[in-house]
């Protein structure tokens, strides 16, 4: 294959000039395509130091999971034109002869040459960093270090206790690293000299925030102070065991630094080139040094003085040396210094004058302690034009507010913030820039819509918008689908890249193929290896479509980490048990069985809004034996977790209010029983009231059944959340039988035809006829699927097993609760709880003891 070459492999002779690229990263990746995608011919040769191809360094967090793939390049890229060399050095430059040496035997000529060097992670000369065990986090080679050192030190420090690390740095590489190591199951310290994390991107608001939501993981802070020595292991003095942090002695197996970077400048002043009193390259606004044919790009040149380590303005600058090599005026002429941290579950992201640097700013702040969510807007001083912003908890705004960095915003500021209204639909200005990571316009946007790409898919592959660290790709698909609804054109539903076929239409195909597994799905129905999109919508409709457990089959590796767990994850690390209460009814027995399990397992307990009881605060390890005693007494699973039927809720009924005309308690008893487990696109909830005062809120739910003295009134498609909608009567006054019937068909046509995660209030308003349409299918049977939608509904209800149950007696099953793969017996200490109200509730960092450790080594 031409991709991967020897230097000394490249043809001598060249056709019009050449263009040598030292450094293989992003920016040099991002280079060449424009380059190429403007035509020139030229002779292009990349030189990289590490072995593989220019990968997504902004998604290096990704690279924890090791079957990610992060490369940026296709096949199709390294061609007779264009090569890359790996494994290649640059010894030095000779501006002189326009030559470079590498790997200290060849020389290569070049007309053209593009600085892309890149940078280096910063690591400070303090005493015992070079001991085995301390690491930077920089390159996929960083993280494979780590991760495998990971397994061994699990099963070094047996049962007892778990492994500890220590992370320097509070940015978005030093959360991601400790992020990373939480995950192996670490005990993991992060030290940051500021007060609060992310201090170069977050005010201070922004920034205790996430301090709260980085503990709530389990990480502990050591905030406003600087490491002050690495100290060797006391049983093994050449690998690490601690870290002095001010007057504490941390002790440590793993040491990261993730402090910061240094421009890769060394090659540019060895050569004579001019470099920044800071460090880097000075570049012109043509992204030209001061010496005639070299250029440079990314994080080693220096604009006005500075050096970003951002993919942003590095992928601008690459297109800039692309215009001007192809005869362009294309300039650079500002940096783009937005963030978004890349950490599974926590939204954080700033952009603009996020700190209110400059005079006359005005803040609009919205800040929730509670939730965890803080959110500002930074205004001129008029209110109107939009400076800047910092979203912490919350960060669905911040890619259509980005957009409109340096604008007036179309509505009031409150508006865009969480809770705030609803969100002017203004007409977005077609210059406007929606994906700042490729520089892609609105307009180029409306342009691939023009041109044939109808989903998001082809217009992310024909416009690159969303192609880099996709945090704009809603606001990129609110731009494609106004575009098609002005143009009159079908929106497609595909599911994902990997599925042309909608979720509707690819619940029918594995139903009537009989696929029982991903790989035969995708093999026989979909493209490449599926994503975070289709994997879990396939497990859903595998567990529907056949009635089997959501775990066996392979399935587990497609569920989400509630799913795989069988309980709902917590903000500290830990997980909610939920037994199922059928109707709100329970005997003093299972009261009392819970209240003993809640005791003895010291579980934070709390009555939900579902009329059911909720022990909080359980350890992965702990789920079983909970789990174990509560169906000794009866009690199953109540689904809390997944995309199904959550409870039924009731009122007393007939059975002792006055004012109740029928059984509501025990109608909500049985369509509880009914429909457990039952999967679907999303959750499902029912309410049965006993009479018209509504005191079970039925008109907020999925189905609400309301008594009546003719028999029971149905309404559909209600629901709360964020934006709530009254159910509409489907029904009136049917008797118990066919109150089941119509519930049957009304869920298990939701369940066949609605999209992926799409609520039943959604679904029903986006009925071709809505409820009549509706009624028609339901109660004419105007499809003449009812008999169908009733027997598929029934074989579901008798092919129920509880899904507790049945992990308690499967080995196989069960060995997924343990908190370290290498040490089944070991249990996660690392959650801390403390009083509160009589309970307990995780602890912050700051109410932690430290163990004190010996100030000579840290021990054996």
């Amino acid at each position: 294959m031409p991709e991967l070459i020897n230097i000394r492999d490249l043809p001598t002779s060249v056709s019009e000039r050449r263009v040598v690229v030292v450094g293989a990263g992003p920016a040099a990746h991002r280079f060449v395509t424009a380059l190429r995608g403007r035509g020139d011919r030229s002779d292009v040769v990349v030189l990289g130091e590490e072995s593989v191809a220019p990968y997504d360094r902004v998604n290096l967090a990704k690279h924890w999971d090791p079957d990610h793939d992060l490369s940026l390049t296709n096949v199709g890229m390294w061609n007779e034109r264009t090569h890359l060399v790996t494994n290649a050095w640059v010894n030095s430059i000779d501006p002189e002869r326009k030559s470079v040496h590498v790997n200290g035997e060849t020389e290569l000529a070049y007309d053209e040459l593009v600085l892309a060097t890149g940078s280096a992670a910063t690591m400070p000369p303090l005493p015992g960093n070079d001991l085995a065990g301390v690491y930077v986090y920089r390159t996929v080679n960083d993280v494979d270090r780590m991760r495998a050192n990971v397994e061994a030190l699990s099963s070094a420090r047996g049962p007892e206790k778990p492994p500890q690390a220590v992370v320097i740095g509070g940015g978005l590489l030093g959360l991601e690293a400790a992020g990373g190591l939480v995950k192996y199951g670490f005990e993991t310290h992060l030290v940051h000299s500021r007060d609060w994390l992310m201090s170069s991107q977050l005010d201070e608001g922004g920034g205790r925030t996430l301090n709260r939501a980085i503990e709530q993981r389990g990480i502990e802070l050591h905030l406003g102070q600087r490491p002050s020595a690495v100290l060797p292991a006391a049983a093994d003095p050449s690998t690490v065991g601690g870290v002095a942090v001010g007057e504490d002695l941390i002790e440590a197996d793993l040491v990261v630094w993730a402090i910061g970077i240094t421009p890769r400048d060394e090659l540019a002043r060895d050569a004579g080139l001019e470099t920044a009193p800071n460090g880097g390259v000075p570049i012109d606004t043509a992204c030209r040094t001061a010496t005639p044919g070299i250029w440079a790009i990314g994080e080693v040149a220096s604009f006005d003085g500075t050096c970003v380590g951002l993919v942003a303005p590095a992928n601008a600058m690459a297109e800039v040396v692309a215009a001007q090599l192809t005869g362009g005026d294309d300039e650079f002429t500002e940096i783009d210094d937005a963030t978004k941290l890349k950490l599974h579950g926590l939204d954080v992201a700033s952009f603009g004058d996020s700190l209110s640097r400059k005079s006359g700013t005005l803040d609009v702040v919205m800040s929730d302690p509670v939730e965890g969510v803080y959110q500002k807007l930074v205004l001129s001083d008029d209110a109107r034009t939009l400076l800047g912003g910092v979203f912490v908890g919350d960060a669905e705004p911040y890619a259509s507010l980005r957009a409109l960095l340096g604008r007036q915003l179309p509505g009031a500021p409150k508006a865009y913030l969480s809770g705030g209204g609803d969100v002017p639909d203004a007409e977005m200005p077609d210059d406007l820039v929606a994906c700042s990571c490729n520089n892609v316009t609105v307009h180029e946007i409306k342009q691939a819509v023009g041109q044939g790409c109808h989903d998001l898919a082809s217009v992310k592959k024909c416009s690159k918008a969303g192609t880099q660290c996709g945090s704009c790709v809603g606001l990129v698909g609110k731009i494609m689908t106004k575009e098609m609804e002005g143009a009159g054109l079908e929106i497609s539903k595909r599911l994902c890249e990997h599925f042309e076929l909608s979720r509707p239409e690819l619940f029918e195909a594995i139903r009537l193929s009989r696929l029982t597994s991903f790989t035969q799905v995708i093999e026989k129905i979909g493209t490449g290896r599926g994503c975070d999109i289709c994997k879990p919508v396939v497990a859903n409709i595998l567990a529907t479509a056949f009635h089997e457990h959501v775990l066996d089959g392979g399935r587990d590796g497609l569920q989400d980490t509630n799913d795989r767990a069988l309980a709902n994850m917590q903000k500290d690390g830990t997980y909610s048990v939920v037994p199922r209460i059928p109707g709100g009814e329970i005997t003093p027995e299972k009261l009392a069985v819970i209240a003993q399990v809640a005791k003895e397992f010291n579980l934070y307990t709390k009555i939900t809004g579902a009329q059911r009881i909720d022990l909080l605060g359980a350890r992965l390890e702990q789920l079983p034996q909970i789990w174990q005693r509560l169906i000794d007494a009866g009690m199953e699973s109540g689904q809390a977790y997944g995309k199904s039927l959550r409870a039924v809720k009731s009122c007393v009924g007939s059975a002792w209010c006055r004012y109740g005309v029928q059984d509501s308690v025990g109608m909500a008893v049985h369509l509880e029983n009914r429909y457990r487990g039952l999967r679907s696109p999303h959750k499902l909830k029912i309410g049965v009231s006993g009479c018209a005062r509504e005191c079970a809120e039925a008109r907020g739910k999925d189905v609400g059944v309301i008594a009546t003295d003719k028999g029971w009134n149905v309404y559909v498609g209600g629901n709360g959340g964020f934006t709530p909608r009254h159910a509409e009567l489907l029904v009136s006054d049917v008797d118990d039988r066919m109150l089941v019937k119509v519930i049957d068909r009304f869920f298990m046509y939701y369940i066949r035809s609605a999209e992926r995660l799409q609520r039943t209030a959604p679904w029903v308003e986006s009925l071709e006829g809505g409820m009549d349409h509706l009624r028609e299918v339901i109660l004419e049977d105007s499809l003449g699927i009812c008999d169908e939608l009733e027997s598929a509904m029934g074989d579901l209800v008798a092919d129920y097993r509880d899904e507790w149950a049945e992990t308690l007696n499967d080995p196989v099953k069960l060995a997924r609760f343990t908190p370290f793969i290498n040490d089944p017996q070991a249990t996660d200490e690392t959650i801390v709880q403390v009083p509160e109200r009589g309970q307990v509730r995780p602890a912050t960092a700051g109410e932690r003891v430290m163990i004190s450790v010996p100030t000579i080594g840290i021990g054996a």
